[in-house]
This record gives C-alpha cells, structure tokens and sequence, in this order.
C-alpha cells in the first residue's frame, strides 16, 4: 500500500514516517511539505522521497492511502478531501473537535466506500501491551479500577488557546487506552488546570475520572507545565494489584535518532529493572516487558484495507474518546458528573 503522509512536524517526522517505513505490506510514497526548512529535513531524512506542495498534488500522484498530520484545525478539511478523491485516510489525533464532526468523517468514508483510521498508537505502547497481557491472563481476579499518570516535563509543547490544550492532546491518548483496556464509558466526572495564555484560557491539565460500562473504574492524571515526568498504571482487583512505572519505550528511542527498521526484533522493550510488579497472595514478581510496536498500526491498517476489515482504530472508537472528552470539559464547567 503507497501510503502518503501529509504534514512533516513533530508527529509526521517522528511518529508516523519511521513506523511507516518498518511496517509490513506499506509503502512511504511522498510527504506533503512547503516550507523550505520542511522541505530540507524531508530531503535530509528521506534522500530522493517524492515531495508535494499540497494533498490535491499527493492524490494526483496515485497513492493508494494518507496520513494526515497536519494540525488539527486543518484536518477536518483535508481528511474530507482525501476522501472525496477516493483514497484511504489515518487521521492524527485528536480526530476531530468534537464527536458530531467525528460522525460526519466517519459517514463521509462509509459513503465513499473507503477505510478511515485514527491513530491512537499509543494502544502500542510497551506499558498498555504489557498491561493488557496481565488483564488478559485474569490473575487479577475481578477488575476494580486502573490509576493511570501520563505526565510530561514539556511545557512548550502545549497547545495554547481554546481549541488546543491537554486534554485533547494526551487526553486522546489516555482515554482511548483506558477504554479499549475496560471498555465503554458510561459517565465522566473531571477536574481541568486552566491557565490564560495570550492565545485564550487554555487546559494545562486534569483529573478524568471513569465509570465503565463493565463496574470497573478508571482515573486518569496528566500535566505538562509542573516539572512532572512519570509514565504510571496502579491496577486494582480481588485477588491482587499491579504497578508499572514504565518510561515512554519507543518515544525515547525515536527522539534518539534510533529507528525501528534498524532493529525489529530489540525495538519497544523496557528495561528489566523498570518491568511492572505483580502482586497476589502468592507473592510479588516481575512481569517482563511486551514489545512496543507503533508499526502494527500500520500494518494493521493495509490488511484491513486489504481484507475489507476494520483498522486496528475505527472511527466509532474515535468518536467514542471523543464523547469522553467532551464530557470532561463539561463536567470540569459544570462541577457535576455526566452520564453519556
């Protein structure tokens, strides 16, 4: 599959092109980039790459699916047009800004026949696929509730103003775990940091608490401008509990200048020493690391287009982290619970 990527910031260049690239049955066909700065680090990193001044020369070109990357107020528009040319379509997160706006890509493809993604990669975090195994393996007895922390020491990333803020940048990422780990919410109740910025009142952090359709119980922690750096589960049930303070595996390395494609097999590992605890009566061990793969998201997302079966992340999923977070923003106005 000739897959395009459109937009060459942070998450076009770290997240998407490498993952690309190690991914099976995908192909990196071209990035879409204007600004001469872009356009050298395009050349830079990917040597001969194809690349286009806008989506309309990327789909005239005959790619056979895009990413795009671009920042979120211009997605919806390019995502349509994408769509419109017949093209299979990921969409960065979040999806949209609102879940109606998520319902109307999501008819868009349906009518037009082809696949749209979202990319929640971080269901591919070393922690959540380790996570996940432990759940699975139901030693835990009966599931109480998960505490998860995504803090990070990166007060310059955040997104200032009204349409930008923590909580629909990690938030996304946070909340798409947590329920594909518990399933579907059935009401929200949340706290938001709000700090003013020359750009507008701005959600510097917060507190979403869970309740899940399922009786299990979730709260999730996040902040980028106090100096916290902790990657974190606590999971609760009858028959015991499980902690992980795992670092951000593949997101380190990237930043590293590593790549998965140079080392498949070693990528996306945690240290032994850092390995999650799992306690029971009879006694506390140490569960080794999953692998961290962001590169099964695109994989995933060729077979699907190939098998006309669902992406590892569907819209309906989309829309459903979606209604969490609008949700919490109403809920942290409001001062009360909100039942979905």
């Amino acid at each position: 599959m000739k897959i395009g990527v459109v937009g060459y910031g942070t998450g076009g260049r770290h997240f998407h092109a490498p993952f690309i690239k190690a991914a099976d049955g995908v192909e990196l066909a071209g990035i879409v980039a204007r600004a001469p700065a872009t356009i050298a680090r395009v050349q830079a990193d990917y040597p001969g790459l194809p690349i286009y001044a806008s989506l309309g020369d990327m789909l005239a070109s005959g790619v056979d699916a895009v990413t795009i990357t671009t920042p979120p107020q211009t997605r919806r528009d390019l995502v349509l047009e994408a769509i419109a040319a017949g093209v299979h379509v990921i969409a960065d997160k979040p999806f949209a800004p609102s879940a109606e706006v998520g319902r109307e890509m999501e008819q868009a493809a349906r009518d037009k026949g082809v696949t749209l993604g979202v990319f929640h990669n971080r269901r591919f975090d070393t922690d959540v696929q380790t996570l996940k195994k432990v759940l699975d393996s139901g030693r835990l007895g009966k599931l109480w509730r998960i505490h998860a922390r995504m803090e990070q020491d990166d007060p310059a990333t955040l997104e200032a103003g009204p349409q930008g803020g923590l909580l629909r940048d990690l938030g996304s990422h946070m909340v798409d775990q947590i329920l594909w780990l518990l399933g579907p919410a059935v009401s929200v109740h949340a706290h938001l940091d709000m700090i003013d910025l020359p750009e507008g009142p701005t959600d510097a952090g917060f507190v979403i608490s869970i309740r899940h359709q399922g009786g299990t119980f979730s709260q999730l922690v996040s902040s980028k401008i106090n100096h916290i750096d902790a990657k974190e589960f606590v999971v609760y049930g009858d028959q015991g509990s499980y902690r992980s303070a795992q670092t951000d595996v593949q997101a380190q390395a990237i930043f590293a200048d590593k790549r998965p494609v140079d080392d498949p097999d070693g990528w996306g590992y945690e240290a032994e020493e850092r390995w999650g605890i799992l306690a029971t009566a009879s006694g506390a061990e140490r569960v080794p690391s999953e692998q961290g793969r962001y590169h099964d998201y695109y994989t995933g997302f060729a077979r699907a287009v190939q098998g006309g079966t669902l992406p590892p992340v569907t819209p309906a999923d989309a829309i459903a982290v979606l209604q969490v977070l609008d949700a919490a923003r109403q809920s942290a106005a409001e001062g009360r619970e909100i039942a979905l």
